[in-house]
């Protein structure tokens, strides 16, 4: 990595000149298959990777958010404690055995890397001997659910209103919501929402006659009927959805031009479909701003390539491939996250730091990658002497860390904390870094390295899974400390 300062040169003894999930995919490519998890601790998602014609997880990445959890690779044996539990595995096998007792598995378990993969089948039967309580798992949709926590609905037409349709939730949700002509679809990415006992019902109205419920890769999917164009509004703390008509609409406006089919994440704030309004009509309120928790930077950008890691590749493709893959882990675990960079576009520093400042958020990770060493490198900043006090409400801008270090090295403790447990070399140091001690909020700078010395490592899907994952557990275990600060 290539640390810039204000004039664009390497800050000097810092680091000689030395990238998990989406690389430059075509826009055609299918989406990565995915296993959402849901429990009490924590909801949150994995990759499934194909081996042998079969589906596969790690069982480390598994257990990870739920407990104390370790592993120690000695090749083909795989050990990995959660809390009290030992469960040893073997390159190759079909057989392993949990607390001394022998456990089937569906197919034989994958060593690779130090990562130890167990087929998807084999969670149901797995996973209640790990953690002693009951597990469902749904294998061709890939949702597993431990414990009683699915989140139950009922659907009915409002009493007060006949073109309404109330959705109620046994929890609050917060789907992601797609219009298209005759359809509105509410997507829950990160809720153990489960079918009704039917997973069609009618209603008997002419204008929202039914809705289907289905699961696929890792999400459920309610698809609502309509005659017209519908918006949905949350109450009840986000146990309630009501869907009714847009303002534009009447029962009888069957023959409304189509609208081009979008996307919006849900909020408890009434969405509308954008079919056009007229002018005396009054529009539904617009969704309140999102508020994020992480602000993720991809070093570098444009005409500043970063470093050379190796002939074909530029690090600033490699940090915003990781970008991409670190914000989508956040998010699978329910910390709204913002890219400041998601295209190959110059970033100045201080442009950088402004907008991290300006987003009220609670952590900003900048991301480098470098071509030496192993594993990763954790850096929180070394702020430079002065004698510019604050002054007021405003703060000294080559100081503005000041306030947050200690926050920041505590959040740098807990991602270290996760990287060992993936059995990932991790280092936490401290260099006078641009833009971090311009940053107000907790700032984290993420230098990842390859895992040996190959350096096209760092392209490798498995490798940028395992280092955003352990950093997504760690952001989340310090969540509580990064949102109680003022």
């Amino acid at each position: 990595m290539r640390w810039i300062s204000g004039t664009r040169r390497a800050n000097a003894g810092l680091l000689r000149t030395l990238p998990w999930f989406l690389l430059a995919l075509p826009l055609a490519a299918a989406p990565e298959k995915r296993l959402s998890i849901y429990s009490t601790a924590a909801n949150y998602s994995l990759p499934v990777v194909q081996r042998e014609g079969r589906d596969y997880v790690g069982l480390l990445e598994v257990l990870d958010p739920l407990g104390t959890v370790s592993a120690k690779s000695d090749a083909p044996r795989w050990r990995i404690h959660y809390n009290n539990i030992l469960g040893d595995f073997t390159q190759g096998s079909s057989r392993a055995r949990i607390q001394g007792r022998e456990a089937e598995l569906s197919a034989r378990f994958i060593l690779e890397n130090g990562r130890g993969f167990v087929p998807l089948a084999s969670l149901a039967s797995l996973l209640p001997r790990f953690l002693g309580g009951p597990v469902t798992l749904h294998e061709e949709s890939g949702r597993l659910f431990i414990g009683s926590v699915a989140t139950h609905f009922t659907a009915s037409i409002s009493a007060s209103d006949a073109s309404s349709l109330v959705f109620h939730f046994s929890a609050p949700v917060n789907p992601m919501i797609a219009s298209e002509p005759g359809r509105l679809r509410m997507t829950f990415l990160h809720e153990p929402v489960t079918a009704p006992a039917s997973p069609t019902l009618t209603f008997g109205s002419k204008i929202i006659p039914s809705s289907t419920y289905t699961e696929s890769n890792g999400a459920a999917q309610i698809a609502i009927s309509s005659t017209v164009p519908l918006f949905a509004s949350f109450s009840n703390d986000g146990r309630t959805v009501t869907l009714t008509p847009a303002k534009s609409q009447s029962a009888s406006a069957t023959t409304a031009a189509p609208t081009t089919p979008k996307s919006v994440p849900a909020s408890p704030v009434a969405q509308s479909n954008p079919a056009p309004v007229p002018l005396a009509a009054n529009p539904p309120p617009s969704p309140a701003p999102r508020r994020y928790f992480a602000i993720i930077d991809a070093s570098h950008g444009g005409d500043d390539r970063g470093e050379a890691l190796s002939n074909s590749l530029a690090e600033k493709d490699v940090t915003l491939a990781f970008a991409r893959s670190l914000r989508q882990e956040l998010e699978s675990r329910g910390l709204t996250t913002l890219m400041l960079r998601d295209s190959d576009a110059n970033l100045a520093l201080d442009d950088r730091a402004f907008s991290a400042n300006s987003s009220h958020a609670a952590i900003y990770i900048v991301l480098h990658a470098a071509s030496s060493g192993h594993g990763v490198r954790l850096y929180t900043t070394m702020l430079p002497y002065s004698q510019t006090d604050d002054r007021g409400p405003f703060r000294a801008w080559t100081t503005a860390q000041s306030p947050s270090i200690a926050l920041s090295q505590a959040a740098a403790a807990s991602v270290a904390d996760t990287l060992k447990k993936v059995q990932l070399p991790v280092r936490i140091l401290t260099a006078p870094l641009r833009p971090l001690n311009n940053v107000v909020i907790a700032a984290l700078a993420v230098e990842v390295a390859p895992p040996a010395s190959d350096v096209s490592a760092l392209n490798s899907p498995d490798y940028q899974q395992l280092v955003a994952g352990a950093v997504a557990n760690g952001i989340l275990a310090a969540r509580a400390s990064l949102e109680a600060a003022p």
